[in-house]
């Protein structure tokens, strides 16, 4: 392994280029580095020039020549000149050895081509005068092995590290202040989600932050179940949250229950009792919302330690008349601070508990069981959501009373999207009602969902820490999260292709070959390391209506990954449709010419086949931006929010397993959703465009039926359902391909140089 920092100066190119051209060494970038340094054989190597020399020996690089350790000589020069004369003139030197050579030393390339070239790669006027093509011979070995793969590679990855430090410094930026009274190792931050539903996006923001911190500390996080409502609680769902943690790559040091805990908070209950500091009380519920909102005492607040005592003990035995108690602190009546006002501590249910089972039938709320839980943890520091603020003062009341140690709170603001539910309440209403699939559903906000449509971790976790310390309460659209996952996804998703099949046209190309041929070409032009597909060409081909609606006669066209054709006669029935074309290839055009760059798919054969595939796109739930208080869902559902295009596709999709992500170029990128090869269902990820990411129901809806499934995958490709009647969205590329975006997909010389 060789490790380097992006930060060290001068960057070491030449251990670095030979360890990627050799496959020798892995390269981390690490930026606590001092050096570079290699591990070989249970030593370690930190000296540039003797990684060059032991990764050239070790892959049989020509190294022995009597002059290369005058270039090695040289190399250290070629770093630290910085007079211009000394530069030239050493660069003369070079280009006239280079003359009638093809390389430095020997007939292939060396450890001495390697550390020159890592030497002028890091100096910024060497490679500024090499421009002037004034050196044509070093320019011709410079530029060789500058354009190498393994170099081009290594120097993405380079600008790729670069660019991670750089996100990592703004996030470090963000959070400049830290956490107030922090200790270095000594941070415990906790994340304590109920086990009643599974987590979304909203909760992913305070379980990143809370993992983060307690990294930035080399501290812990603890992962506690706040398990204190029997009512909504099942053992399943802590399964669930703790996978969804996963997803996320989010691991506690520890997972507790506030369960755990039960015994302890019911002695601190009842030694708030005995001090005056709380009281049982029988009072409705709506009466007591009514007391509390108008600063009015309950009849019980001055009960008697033993009345209120008798009380708790019925509750605590889950009686008829336990059930009709509650204990609360006693904390203020007419505090301006409502949440002060009061508070209830612990509720009756007779119902068992999926830990405790039918041992209490008392529970705590969370605002006396979170600090007291925290406090007894060892939390350090509770983050919660600037929604909690009120509430700041009560958790500290009930430290201070129940004589338990302080915990600093830092908050930050709640995540809130446009057209997005959150409370789990509304979303259960969704599964129960059969809106949606499930918790999973991919239009569901929740973990699952979202990163079954496609969003990445990475985007995910860079989101959410970019959003920093912000206390500002904003409604988010979705279009920058999903711009951060097209980031991630976009360089390493492989390329396909699919047409919709509704008035799919046949095309003879004259000039194809006389029967099918298959050959290999790269999955992503941009990035060898994806490998190869096969793509099957053949004179009888298939492209989109669309498409040849567009073509004028005669035009010239380019067939993507094959080449140039010219438009030579087209059928059209009587309403208009396109029912077959003819064309020439044409494979001595210009690409770059042509105004159209279009995909096609070999017509199947009995050798190869043409797989029918499901293009699924989604819309949001409902159809307002932000639901108010008083509104209900209901009259805000979206009446459809799924729509399914039927496709042929490249038979290479047949290969991918659940959850691959692609491209199907000129339609965006999806994520293979099924293992059902006879069908495959494809969701499309948003990719942060406008037209992507906007509400397709356009006015508000008021039905309340349940949203309607798209048409079922017909057994006739050709007669499925038209997908124009649902909802117009523009062509990714638009009618007429921009030739200059178009061309920059044939630039395949780093894939084919060698």
């Amino acid at each position: 392994m060789l490790v380097v920092s992006t930060k060290q100066t001068p960057f070491p190119f030449a251990a670095t280029a030979i360890a990627a051209y050799t496959g020798k060494a892995d390269i981390d970038f690490d930026d606590t580095a001092a050096v570079a340094s290699l591990s070989a054989n249970g030593s370690t190597i930190d000296d540039e020039e003797t990684i060059v020399h032991y990764l050239a020996k070790e892959a049989g690089l020509a190294d022995d020549s009597a002059k290369t350790p005058a270039f090695f000589e040289l190399a250290k020069n070629l770093r630290t000149l910085a007079v211009f004369p000394e530069i030239v003139s050493a660069m003369d030197s070079l280009d006239d050895h280079l003359a009638f050579r093809t390389f430095l030393v020997g007939h292939d390339v060396s450890a001495a081509d390697w550390v020159v070239w890592g030497s002028m790669k890091g100096n910024i006027k060497i490679l500024g005068l090499i421009k002037n093509n004034k050196h044509p011979h070093l320019l011709r070995w410079y530029s060789y092995l500058d354009s190498l793969e393994s170099t081009q590679t290594l120097l993405a990855d380079l600008v790729s590290a670069k660019a991670d430090r750089t996100r990592s410094n703004k996030t470090a930026a963000g959070f400049a202040l830290g956490l107030p009274n922090a200790v270095e190792g000594q941070v415990v931050t906790r994340f304590p989600p109920e086990p009643s539903g599974y987590l979304h996006i909203g909760h992913t923001k305070a379980a990143i932050l809370n993992q983060y911190f307690a990294n930035m500390y080399h501290g812990r996080l603890i992962v506690r179940f706040d398990d204190t409502n029997p009512s909504k609680e099942k053992s399943e769902f802590e399964e669930t949250i703790l996978e969804d943690l996963g997803m996320l790559n989010i691991q506690g040091d520890l997972v507790t229950h506030t369960s755990d805990h039960f015994e302890t908070l019911y002695t601190y209950a009842v030694k708030l009792i005995k001090e005056g500091k709380s009281y049982t009380d029988d009072t409705l519920q709506l009466q007591m919302q009514k007391e509390r909102w108008d600063g009015i005492a309950s009849k019980h607040r001055d009960d008697s330690v033993e009345d209120n005592l008798k009380h708790f003990d019925e509750m605590k035995a889950g009686t008829t008349e336990g059930q009709r108690w509650c204990l609360r602190a006693k904390v203020s009546v007419d505090n301006p601070n409502k949440a002060m006002r009061d508070p209830v501590i612990y509720r009756c249910n007779p119902l068992p508990h999926h830990r405790t089972g039918d041992k209490w039938k008392i529970y705590p709320t969370y605002d006396f069981a979170c600090p007291v839980v925290d406090s007894i943890e060892g939390v350090t520091h509770a983050l919660r959501t600037n929604e909690y603020r009120d509430r700041n003062a009560q958790y500290t009341w009930m430290l201070e009373a129940t004589g338990l140690r302080k915990v600093n709170i830092w908050d930050f603001s709640r995540l809130n999207f446009v057209y997005t539910l959150l409370s789990k309440r509304k979303l259960r209403d969704f599964v129960d009602q059969k809106l949606v699939a499930g918790w999973d559903d991919p239009r569901f906000p929740t973990v699952r969902g979202i990163r079954r449509r496609g969003m990445t971790v990475e985007a995910l976790t860079q989101f959410m820490l970019s959003q920093g310390p912000s206390q500002a309460v904003v409604l988010l659209e979705w279009d920058s999260i999903w711009s951060h996952n097209k980031k991630i996804i976009d360089p390493i998703a492989p390329r396909h292709w699919a047409l919709v099949t509704e008035q799919l046209v046949p095309v003879v190309i004259n000039g194809g070959p006389s029967s099918p041929e298959v050959k290999s070409v790269p999955k992503h032009k941009k990035n060898a390391e994806i490998g190869d597909k096969e793509t099957v060409y053949s004179s009888s081909i298939f492209i989109e209506q669309e498409d040849a609606a567009s073509f004028e006669d005669n035009e010239e066209i380019t067939l993507m990954d094959w080449g140039n054709a010219i438009l030579r006669s087209k059928e059209v029935d009587a309403s208009g449709v396109i029912t077959s074309i003819t064309m020439d290839l044409n494979l001595e055009g210009d690409f770059r010419k042509t105004k159209k760059k279009i995909t096609w798919l070999a017509q199947p054969t009995d050798t190869h086949t043409l797989p029918s595939v499901t293009l699924v796109d989604f819309d949001y739930l409902i159809t307002k931006k932000k639901l108010e208080e008083d509104d209900k869902v209901a009259d805000f559902a979206t009446p459809v929010t799924e729509f399914k295009e039927h496709a042929y596709a490249d038979a290479n999709v047949l290969k991918l397993q659940k959850g691959d992500i692609i491209q199907f170029e000129r339609k965006g990128y999806y994520i293979y959703d099924n293992n059902d090869k006879s069908q495959p269902e494809f969701f499309k990820i948003p990719d942060g465009r406008a037209a992507g990411i906007a509400s397709k129901a356009g006015t508000p809806a008021v039905n309340t039926e349940p949203a309607t499934p798209a048409p079922s995958s017909s057994k006739t490709a050709l007669a499925s359902p038209p997908s124009s009647s649902m909802y117009h969205v523009d062509r990714i590329y638009g009618n007429d391909i921009k030739s200059e975006r178009a061309s920059s997909m044939y630039a395949m010389d780093s894939i084919y140089k060698s």
